[in-house]
């Protein structure tokens, strides 16, 4: 199904709307996590106790629907849309209560982003090719079982974005989910789940287990039955992922760069800025990160970035805040570690928790700052952005690889000269490059092209489909079906 970015905002209101008026009226059974009421998520339907149960069921479910006609398939697509789409409320309400993170109205955005745009069978292309000695048709093939790590960021939308992609290239998948957002995830799995069969799939196509561990991930990249591992967080699962034996496709770290030129419209770059970092709390990995401005425009864009209403820390302000957003911080300090309590809040709740009193619908803090900073340097994960100011294009550019660390992940640029935007695409050489946009424009939001939310930088195939979770196979036939 085939639906602009108008359309996406149309569903965003809308179901808001009926949220908040029907919200006397949801009949989902709930159980209770502290003074939190939360959906009830049950011990079947895809949930398993182990992780050999898990694998155990999702390979019989593949191997059941390697029998299933490709016509299946496009339904059994279709009817996952359908159901993450109306449940798409309660997924969004369940990650942010349960996981602490980010925005209910655009965790909405982000899950239909990935029911919308995630592409389903049509991605599978045979190709033939013919000659004198014959036909061979080359055409892609599942792996079978796939064992997948989500994360905390983005639970739902994440198993909602593989699953599509996995299923409609004929796999079964394994979910280890992060623990701290395990009932939302596992009720993703559930919902899809039971779409599956609806539309004539076999039970437990996915599976995850109900108590999932660092442990239980290192049993999932060891089990025997899973023949690729998908990996979305942080550097050290992705590096343990690689070191199972198995073929890994892994999404892994990013510190996504903007620069800014004397040549960009900056008004607009000031809104794409504030709309990219603030977006569900800066807690996707494409997100902007840090901002590097020519110094001839550099106050014409805070003053802008100010007007639309982003808060800039200054002095001691900008000391209360680093105070409590980095348990080590300084300008000096080689390797600032986050504080987790304050990753993917409101710019308002992180302002008032160091003193700071701002305007309760403020979306995003700024400062400007030095190159060496460690809101620079760390991925901070968090609606607080640096800006430093450069002299020249070109220095700023650099700064910016420097900054990007050669993760190769996503970087953003706004100017109006192409050959300062071809430098920086080439320099960076990311996997995601956005030109005068917000960065959420490379995930296909507000700009062309499919989504993911498994950006495989570190393993080099980069925005992941359902092809990138299928393999070759080829076929020969051998002086036949040329016709000449």
């Amino acid at each position: 199904m085939q639906i602009n970015e108008r359309r996406v905002s149309q569903i965003v209101e809308d179901v808001l709307s009926k949220a908040l008026n029907k919200e006397s009226e949801k009949k989902q059974n709930v159980s209770f996590s502290g003074n939190k009421m939360m959906p009830e998520v049950a011990m079947e339907k895809g949930a398993f106790e182990t992780i050999d149960q898990a694998v155990e069921n999702a390979a019989l479910a593949f191997a059941k629907f390697q029998k299933i006609p490709i016509k299946t398939r496009y339904a059994i697509i279709e009817a996952m849309r359908r159901a993450a789409r109306e449940n798409v409320v309660l997924l969004s309400e369940m990650a942010v209560k349960e996981t602490g993170l980010g925005r209910v109205e655009d965790k909405i955005k982000k899950n239909l982003l990935a029911i919308n745009k995630t592409p389903g069978v049509e991605d599978m292309e045979s190709k033939a090719s013919s000659g004198d000695k014959g036909l061979t048709l080359t055409e892609p093939a599942p792996y079978g079982v796939i064992g997948t790590i989500t994360p905390t960021t983005n639970p739902s939308s994440t198993v909602i974005n593989n699953s599509i992609s996995m299923v409609a290239a004929g796999n079964a998948a394994v979910f280890n989910h992060h623990p701290s957002a395990k009932k939302v995830s596992i009720k993703t799995v559930q919902i899809l789940n039971e779409a599956i069969m609806s539309a004539g799939g076999p039970e437990n196509l996915l599976t995850c287990i109900f108590n999932p561990t660092i442990e239980s991930s290192q049993a999932l990249m060891k089990h025997p039955k899973i023949r690729i591992l998908v990996v979305t967080g942080g550097p050290a699962v992705v590096k343990l992922a690689m070191t199972s034996g198995k073929k890994v496709i892994a999404a892994g770290p990013g510190n996504p760069p903007v620069v800014v030129d004397e040549s960009a419209d900056i008004p607009k770059a000031a809104k794409d800025i504030i709309d990219g970092a603030s977006f569900d709390n800066n807690v996707l990995c494409i997100a902007e990160k840090e901002v590097f401005v020519v110094e001839k425009v550099a106050e014409d864009l805070t003053r802008n970035m100010r007007n639309l209403g982003a808060y800039e820390l200054t002095g001691r302000e900008l000391d209360k805040v680093m105070d409590i957003i980095f348990s080590s911080s300084g300008a000096g300090c080689a390797h600032p570690v986050m504080n987790k309590n304050f990753v993917g809040k409101d710019a308002a709740f992180i302002a008032k928790s160091a003193g700071i009193e701002v305007p309760a619908d403020c979306r995003l803090l700024f400062c400007v700052v030095e190159k060496d900073h460690p809101l620079v340097v760390a991925e901070q994960l968090m609606p607080v952005l640096p800006v430093v100011r450069v002299t020249d294009v070109n220095k700023a550019i650099d700064w910016a690889v420097e900054a990007e660390h050669y993760f190769g992940h996503t970087a953003m640029m706004h100017s109006k000269n192409i050959e300062n935007l071809s430098r920086m695409a080439r320099m960076v050489n990311t996997s995601i490059f956005v030109k005068n946009a917000p960065s959420y424009a490379g995930l296909g939001f507000e700009g062309e092209g499919h989504t993911t939310l498994t950006i495989a930088s570190p393993t080099g195939e980069g925005i992941t489909s359902a092809k990138t979770f299928s393999r070759l196979r080829r076929c020969t036939l051998v002086d036949y079906f040329r016709i000449v």
